[in-house]
């Protein structure tokens, strides 16, 4: 992963975090963090993203693949803001286990 790549996620959670403080109406960030069902919501969206994503893998249509890895990693980081974590708490994770 280069420089830009880890950018590109930084630049996202940083959006993501804004969205949690600022709650943009038209946002559809801003309705994750403030769904009736509270974290609930992301979690059962990150079980449908897991889904289409293990199906696109499974169909070999690498452009789906990588449009549904997308959706997952979006709503795993809305998770992690939602838990006052962030990237780099699973960047260290991931580089313990190397």
């Amino acid at each position: 992963m280069s420089d830009a790549d880890s950018d590109v996620l930084r630049e996202l959670f940083e959006v993501i975090e804004s969205r949690k403080t600022e709650l943009p109406e038209d946002s559809y960030t801003t309705r994750l963090f403030t769904h009736e069902k509270g974290e609930n919501y992301v979690l059962e969206k990150l079980g449908e993203e897991t889904t289409e994503l293990l199906l696109a893998a499974k169909d070999d249509d690498r452009e789906e693949l990588a449009a549904e890895a997308a959706d997952y990693v979006y709503h795993l980081l809305v998770l992690l803001s939602m838990k006052g974590m962030d990237p780099s708490d699973l960047l260290t994770e991931l580089e313990s286990r190397r």
